[in-house]
Formats: C-alpha cells, sequence, structure tokens
C-alpha cells in the first residue's frame, strides 16, 4: 500500500512538471542562500584567521602612544624605544621565544632602471621568527653586518617581481634612498594581509644601517614580541608592561605611554565577529525556506480542488482517509526534498565561484548540507499536512458532486 501510494504521488508529480517546479523554486533558493551565505562565511573566517596569523605565531606588537596606530609609528610627542627595551624584554621575560626592534620608512628602491616605491624595514634576524617569515632564496644577516650596519638587505617576492623580473636577485644590487644595498636574501610570498597591505612588499636591512643611513635617528617604532606557545599571554603582558613602565620611568599615577596588541586575541575577535555575521546572513537567508513552505501549501491547496473529483473517486472505491493523507503528503515532502537537492548543487556551484571571486577558502560542510535538506524535507512535511488532511476529510458523495 505504502508502495502505491507512492507511486501515485510522483505520477500526480510527473504529470504536471512546470508547476511542480515552480512549487520548489523557493525551496531552492532558500537552500541553495542558506548554504553558499554559511559557506563563504566559513571562508572567509578562515581567511582572516590566516591573514592574522601571518603576521605572527604568538605575536605581542608594542608601539608608543596611548592609543594603537597602524600606520606603524607610536603616538605624536611620544617618545619611542631603544633597541635596549628589546635587549631586556629578551633577557628578564620568561616565556619569551623571539623579540625583534623594528623602524620602518617609505622610499623609492631603485634597480636595473626601474624605481618602487616601498616599505623599508630595519630589524635583526629576530624580525623574521617574529613574524613566521622564512626565506626563498639567500640567508639572513650575519652578526657583523647587523652591528656594522652594513649596506646589505632581504627584499619581499614584490620588490623582486618589480625590480628584478624572473631573475635570481641575490647577489644583485639596489639603491636605497642616497646608498646601494646587495641584496643577501628573498623572503617567500605571504600575499595580502588582513588589513589589505602587500606584505611582500618589503626591504628588510639592519637596524643600524636604517637609523645611520634612512631615519637618521636612533628610534625604535616597534617592538615585537614572540610568545612560546606554552607561555601564558596574560601574565607575559603583564610582566612586559611593567618592565617597560620602569625603563620609561612612569609613576604609579602615570598612564602607559605605550600600548600591546595581542594579535592572537585580535583573531579570536575578527573570527568571531565574522562568526556572527555568518549566522545572521544564514538565518535571514533560512526565511526564504518558510516562504518556500507556503508556496508549497498554496500550490497543494490549488491541487486538492483541482483533484477533488479524483479524491471522491478513491473514497468513494473504498480508500482510507489515512491513504489519501498519505498521498498528497508524500507528494509535498517529495517536492521539498527535491528542491533541497537542487538547492545543494546550485549552492556548491555558486559557494566555489563566489569563493574565487572573493579570494576565500571554499570550505564543504557537511552539517549544513545535511541540516538544509532535513530542514526542507521537514518544511514539505509541516506545510503539505493542512491540505492533504483537508483532502482526506473531503465528503465522497459531495466530492464526486464536484465541477
Amino acid at each position: 500500500m505504502f508502495l502505491n501510494t507512492i507511486l501515485l504521488a510522483l505520477r500526480s508529480i510527473r504529470r504536471n512538471l512546470l508547476r511542480s517546479f515552480l512549487t520548489i523554486l523557493g525551496i531552492v533558493i532558500g537552500v541553495s542562500a542558506v548554504i553558499t551565505m554559511v559557506t563563504l562565511g566559513n571562508g572567509a573566517t578562515a581567511a582572516v584567521q590566516a591573514q592574522i596569523s601571518s603576521l605572527g605565531t604568538n605575536l605581542l606588537q608594542i608601539r608608543p602612544g596611548q592609543r594603537m596606530s597602524f600606520g606603524g609609528g607610536g603616538g605624536a610627542g611620544t617618545a619611542s624605544f631603544k633597541e635596549a627595551d628589546a635587549e631586556a624584554i629578551a633577557s628578564q621575560i620568561g616565556g619569551v621565544q623571539a623579540v625583534a626592534p623594528e623602524g620602518r620608512a617609505s622610499a623609492v628602491v631603485v634597480a636595473n632602471g626601474r624605481n618602487w616605491s616601498s616599505s623599508v624595514t630595519g630589524s635583526t634576524n629576530a624580525w623574521l621568527r617574529t613574524n613566521n617569515w622564512t626565506l626563498a632564496a639567500g640567508r639572513q644577516f650575519e652578526e657583523g653586518e647587523l652591528q656594522a650596519g652594513s649596506a646589505v638587505c632581504i627584499i619581499g617576492e614584490t620588490v623582486r617581481r618589480e625590480l628584478f623580473d624572473t631573475r635570481n636577485a641575490v647577489g644583485e644590487h639596489l639603491r636605497v634612498k642616497q646608498f646601494s644595498c646587495e641584496v643577501v636574501g628573498v623572503l617567500a610570498s605571504k600575499g595580502q594581509a588582513a588589513m589589505g597591505n602587500d606584505q611582500d612588499d618589503v626591504v628588510l636591512i639592519p637596524l643600524h644601517t636604517l637609523q645611520r643611513r634612512v631615519t637618521g635617528n636612533r628610534r625604535v617604532a616597534t617592538l615585537l614580541v614572540s610568545m612560546k606557545d606554552n607561555a601564558d599571554s596574560e601574565t607575559l603582558k603583564a610582566s612586559l608592561t611593567q618592565l617597560l613602565r620602569e625603563r620609561r620611568k612612569l609613576a604609579d599615577t602615570d598612564e602607559d605611554n605605550f600600548n600591546v596588541l595581542d594579535t592572537k586575541q585580535l583573531a579570536e575577535t575578527m573570527s568571531g565577529t565574522t562568526k556572527v555575521m555568518t549566522t545572521l546572513l544564514g538565518a535571514v537567508a533560512a526565511v526564504s525556506l518558510l516562504v518556500g513552505g507556503i508556496g508549497i501549501m498554496n500550490i497543494m491547496l490549488v491541487s486538492v480542488t483541482e483533484r477533488t473529483r479524483e479524491i471522491g473517486l478513491r473514497l468513494a472505491i473504498g480508500a482510507l482517509e489515512r491513504e489519501v493523507l498519505l498521498q498528497f503528503l508524500i507528494e509535498a515532502t517529495v517536492l521539498s526534498t527535491l528542491g533541497g537537492v537542487i538547492g545543494i548543487v546550485l549552492a556548491a556551484g555558486a559557494s566555489i565561484l563566489l569563493a574565487q571571486i572573493m579570494q576565500v577558502p571554499y570550505m564543504f560542510n557537511t552539517s549544513i548540507n545535511l541540516m538544509s535538506f532535513f530542514f526542507s524535507a521537514g518544511i514539505g512535511m509541516l506545510f503539505g499536512y493542512f491540505p492533504a488532511r483537508r483532502a482526506a476529510q473531503l465528503d465522497p458523495i459531495e466530492a464526486l458532486r464536484h465541477e
């Protein structure tokens, strides 16, 4: 009996293919919208986490000023750091893996008759460790080069491409402002940062070289502190704050004239924000599923009206009410389930395409796909029950008289 009821339901759906397609259109749009929004949201969250992680593992960025500045310098009128501050942190604070003093300046670099405006960073080899940089070619700075402020540099992939094309840049020379430096290494590519800046557009030179030949002062704009994996960030930050307050001779009543940014907390905050936005977008898209369910109910009510004589004939020759109820309920469920399957297929294609356009990873989420499928089937059963119940309760005599 159950199999025969399913066959009757499928035959009825096939008899009105265009109407059946229009009936499930709302479900198709709802399912595809929900899955696409959630998939892209998860991809955006993963992209944000990856970009912030590329800044450095367990990294603390310490800058002068009472408010965080993303421009690379401290607050106006605030005393900058000294190279000795980095040495004090490395020797006196436990849980520190590496400390890198950093200075920055913008300059036009020239090589092979080409020029390129880039960010010139002065630091030590610890800068590579704190920022998770690896070398694609060449070597790090030698200790003598760091101490003497030698004219050597390590360049990013963007600078190498713009100035040297496909050539091996190691051993070549480029001019930074008024001095020429030898390229001793090339950094492996990282791509865009979380703020949209090109991380590969950088020229790294020894800190003393930057201070003597570019900025003309001994200021250190930023201290980069990489924590060990098992270090307690809150305890370490408290120790850092206390040490720097002592070194900067701040009284107990004075506010900190520096700030500490924890990239791990930044990643968690931004990831949490994107997850909330993904949930909201998914919830908004899910409303279209309810609209699709209402569409199924309306079309099923029309179908019951059109097939009143058929229903009356079945009831007159002995069909039970539950058989009629089951037939229409199966029709509604099959329609909504088919819409769910089509929606999942469309969502997969749309997600892959949009992920490439947005430059975020495509992350297939099994749970949201299964949830959308079963939810679409549930929508069909829920909104199909009322029309099915109405059909089952028709009076056979009145139904046969229906014109």
